[in-house]
Formats: structure tokens, sequence, C-alpha cells
């Protein structure tokens, strides 16, 4: 009982001894782990929850929360170490169409944390109906195509598709499009276009989901009756200089448009008409002209009458071998040096006319010893001078035994003075 009445009597005392040392207990682990108000780093993306399905969120609406955080140091290390541990979201469930401000929720799974602010802290909604329905699908060919030619019966598919999106979007669509611009066109168009949602004024409305989002097109590009396509074949004369070969003879526009009163005169055509004549006697090089088109009577050309050919010339190549000398260059004085071997075999290719007019005079082949002191090398020789349009297919043998040595030193020979001898006076 005295302990019972020891106890009640200092009780107080005990209490306030707690206090001190909770207060004491808290100022430590604060002084170790501050708290520290801090804005988070990274924005923080804003989830939609409970939308209902069949309505839609009209309009922009924020999908990112910035927060400003208080929380002890050791904590902040976690959060921006791992920015999954807070959860931002927008609660949707239960609404119907209308417009709402709602307020954003956000859950962080480490605390001590306290939310000191947040950006935005509610979000302004509008919801409307998600409405479809079929609508026919409108094509504009635009443009003309080519002289001669004319646009035939126009054929895509599919015919109607599926426009769905907001009510008040959805109720603006009065005709879904595409567009194909057949301008300058000689061949038949097959192709995939996109569609687009048209309002009233001719806008594109935005924000609709057209299925399918495209149509496939054949748009036929025919010829007039009084006109016909035909290739262009070029005439020549003459051949080529001796040594050089006719690779190549391009014509531009490779076909043209002719054009006639009489259809029957177009049908008479091969399929083709000739140029003038092109004379290539002596041809040496690569040349572009113009040629007038030989048509027969009756029949004219749309546009220009003249076409362009160009003509592709090469020299006929062949290859010969050289033994030459090897040249040495570069030898440091004091120095010599001898070659094993002293010649080598050069194949060259090339035009023949250049290389039926080669001498040996005409190439150099050296091995260059700059820099290099006694001993003895592997090298590779190399050819000094080539004349244009030769080409080195390859050097026999490529490479050589080179020995480099001190030069002999010259030695003089000593001039011998002849003794004189004295004769004694009689």
């Amino acid at each position: 009982m005295k302990a019972f009445r020891w106890l009640g009597r200092n009780f107080s005392t005990f209490l306030l001894a707690f206090g001190l040392a909770l207060v004491v207990w808290v100022s430590a682990v604060v002084a170790a782990d501050p708290n520290q108000e801090l804005a988070l780093p990274r924005p923080i993306p804003i989830e939609v929850i409970g939308q209902d399905p069949t309505l839609l969120i009209m309009g922009d609406i924020p999908n990112q929360v910035r927060l400003t955080l208080n929380a002890p140091r050791s904590i902040w290390a976690e959060i921006t170490k791992d920015t999954s541990t807070i959860r931002a979201w927008i609660d949707l469930s239960g609404l119907g169409p209308g417009e709402y401000t709602v307020p954003v929720h956000v859950q962080i799974s480490l605390s001590p944390v306290q939310i000191v602010q947040m950006d935005p802290e509610n979000v302004s909604l509008t919801l409307e109906p998600l409405v479809s329905k079929t609508m026919p699908v409108t094509l504009n060919v635009e443009g003309t195509p080519a002289l001669g030619y004319k646009v035939g019966i126009v054929n895509y598919d599919p015919s109607q598709v599926t426009v769905s999106g907001a009510e008040s979007l959805v109720s603006q669509v009065e005709k879904v499009l595409a567009v194909k611009d057949v301008t300058g066109a000689t061949q038949s168009v097959e192709t995939s276009l996109p569609l687009r949602a048209i309002d009233a004024n001719e806008e594109v409305v935005e924000g609709i989901s057209i299925i399918p989002g495209t149509i496939q097109v054949k748009i036929p590009i025919e010829l007039l009756g009084e006109y016909r396509n035909v290739i262009v074949k070029v005439i020549t004369t003459g051949q080529v200089a001796n040594g050089y070969k006719l690779t190549n003879i391009t014509v531009s526009p490779p076909n043209v448009i002719v054009f006639s009163s009489d259809p029957r005169l177009l049908n008479l055509l091969p399929g083709y008409v000739e140029t003038q004549s092109l004379d290539l006697t002596g041809l040496q090089d690569d040349i572009e002209t113009l040629l007038e088109l030989d048509l027969p009577p009756g029949i004219s050309v749309i546009n220009d009458q003249r076409v362009v050919v160009q003509v592709s010339v090469a020299a006929i190549e062949s290859n010969i071998i050289l033994s030459l000398p090897v040249e040495v260059v570069g030898l440091s004085p004091g120095l010599e040096s001898t070659l094993a071997p002293q010649t080598v075999d050069v194949i060259l290719s090339g035009p023949v006319p250049v290389l039926d007019s080669l001498k040996p005079a005409d190439i150099r082949v050296i091995v260059d010893l700059s820099g290099l002191d006694v001993g003895t090398y592997q090298l590779s020789p190399q050819v000094d001078f080539l004349p244009p349009q030769v080409k080195i297919e390859s050097i026999l043998p490529s490479s050589l035994e080179v020995v480099i040595s001190l030069a002999p030193t010259p030695t003089s020979t000593p001039t011998l003075n002849p003794m004189i001898t004295a004769t004694p006076a009689p």
C-alpha cells in the first residue's frame, strides 16, 4: 500500500520525465533525418478510372500532377529513386453525360509524407455519349490527265464506312471524303487513299474515328479516240571509230502521243515511230543531240516533234605486258643498293588505241628507299607515271629483294717524287 501511495504522489513526476525523454528522442531522430519540403522533380501521371465506356471525355484534360511534399530526407531518397511509390487518379465512377469538376486523388505508399501542394487539385471535364453512324464515301478526282487522255469509270471500295466519336462531333460530319489528283497522268491509277470527315464548311472534323480509314481506288486513264501512245525508235547509220564500241542509245521521251483526225491511220502504225537518221561514223565520245521524228502523212505529235537522243561510246579495252627496268629513288648518300630482279613485268589494261601508242619509255617503275639504312628488304615496286585511261592490273613480281650497303670509299694512289742525286763538281 505504501508503494501505491508513493507512486500516486510521484506519478506526475514520472509522466514529466517520460515526456522529456520522448522529446529528446524525437529531437535526436529529427536531427539525424531532418524533414525537407521540396517540389517533386518529375510530374506524376494522372490515371482515369471508372469511366463509362459509352462516354467520351471531350477536349484536353491535364494528364499529370505536380507535387510539393514534406518528408524526411531518407524518404525523399526513396521517392526520387522510385516514383512508382506515388499514384494519382481521377474517379469518374457513376458519372453520366455532362460537365464536371472532379478532385485529383494522390496516394503515397511511403510514410511519413505530407502533401504540401499539388497542381492541379481538380480537373474540369465534359462527358459526351459515344455514337456511331454509317456514311457513304465521296471520292473527288481532281485535275486533268495529259493531253490526249481522259478519266474512265472510277471504282473504289468500300463505298460506305462507319464514323464514330462524340455525339457533338459526329453530328457535324456532312461527308466522308477521299481526294486524288490525276493532273498530267498518262497511266491508270491504283492506290489506297485516306479518308477524312468533312463538315458543312468543307473543314476537317478532328477527333473522329473512321473505320476503315482508307479506300482502294482504281482510276482508269484512257486515250481519246484520235490519239495513240507509240514508242520512239532511233535510226542510226555508220560505225563508230576503230577501237571503240557503241554501248548505249537512249531517247527521251521514250514514247510520244500521236494524233490524227483519221483513226484508221493511227491503227496502221506498227506501234512505233522512227527518228531521222543519226550518223555515227567515226564517233569516239558520247554525244547528245535533238532529232526530228519521221512521221507518216496525216499524223502529228502532241507537243514537241523532236526528241533528245544520247549515244554512249566506249573504247574497246585490251591488255599488254611490258618488261621494264626498276629505278631506285631516295637512297641516302654514302649507300649503294642492288635489286633482285632488276626488271619487272607490268600488265596494263586500257583502250586499244592508247595501248597501241604506248612505249616503254612512257612508263617509269621505281622502288623508294627513302629513310632506309643498311640491310636487306622486301619492297614493292611502284609505277610512278601512267598515261590517262590506262590501269595497272598487276606487277610481277610484286616485291623485290633490295640489299643496301655502304658504298666503297675511294682510295688515292700516292705520287712518287724522284730522288735528285747530287753530282760532285770536278
